[in-house]
């Protein structure tokens, strides 16, 4: 069986095909999701595709990319992540690719995620992107090690990754890892602890080969899965178990909860 880690169930791309995707899920042997929260405005909608069906997971957390948007409060996301379908803390981070000038915003807003993970014992999800330096700084600084996490859709080196590792966190592969031109990329996936890998979609984004191009959702997950154990050498089988397994345990996700 199959988990996707990241996914974003309420874009419009997918969430008027709720039931079409969660049957595409069963289809090809993906159990679970976990929906991830980019914006306050839509928490509500984020949270209520996780409620929709019993193996359906969410987050709340304001993405990096938002600059002109409400700002949450450690408080607000501690209290919001009571919520028994709400497993993580995120998408936070850093994003220096897609936005420019002053940037103190974003760490800011990235410690008072890490911050209340800490407070409400829920996991992260990092996206880091052309900030590698000061993600790992501040995941140092504000002590995230405590939280624990995922270094959600990783494009980053080795030695980043390795990084991470120490800081106890798990990487997440999506579907840039079946790109020809991903040769680093590949290189890490082969190097990662299988105790340590998380796999995913980011769909509707990211749609991995043979669908590139296309639209994303998370029945294709299983193509990730398939790319990283060619990269290894060992049975599909092997990179599907251990990333189930390690989504259960670092979200607190039963297995049989679907």
């Amino acid at each position: 069986m199959f988990v996707d880690s990241h996914c974003h169930l309420d874009f419009p791309e997918l969430r008027g095909e709720l039931p079409r995707v969660l049957d595409a899920m069963r289809d090809n042997a993906v159990t679970h999701a976990l929906c991830i929260a980019v914006e306050m405005d839509a928490w509500d909608a984020v949270h209520e595709v996780a409620r929709s069906a019993p193996n359906l997971y969410a987050s709340v957390g304001v993405h990096p990319d938002y600059a002109d948007t409400k700002e949450p409060t450690e408080a607000l996301l501690v209290a919001r992540s009571r919520d028994p379908r709400i497993v993580a803390i995120g998408e936070t981070g850093l994003d220096y690719y897609r936005q420019t000038g002053d940037l103190g915003w974003q760490r800011d807003r990235f410690r008072t995620h890490i911050r209340a993970a800490r407070t409400a014992a829920r996991p992260l999800v990092i996206h880091t992107r052309a900030a590698a330096a000061d993600t790992l700084a501040i995941m140092r600084d504000e002590r995230a090690s405590e939280a624990g996490g995922v270094m959600h859709c990783f494009t980053e080196t080795w030695d980043v990754a390795q990084a991470a590792l120490e800081l106890g966190f798990h990487i997440s592969f999506s579907g840039i890892v079946t790109f020809k031109n991903a040769v680093e990329l590949k290189d890490v996936a082969r190097r990662v602890p299988l105790d340590r890998m998380l796999i995913e979609t980011d769909s509707p984004y990211l749609a991995p080969v043979p669908h590139r191009g296309q639209r994303n959702e998370p029945a294709y997950v299983r193509h990730v899965a398939e790319e990283i154990a060619r990269l290894r050498g060992v049975p599909v089988e092997t990179i599907a178990d251990a990333t189930s397994a390690n989504f259960f345990r670092l979200f607190g996700v039963a297995p049989d909860a679907h």
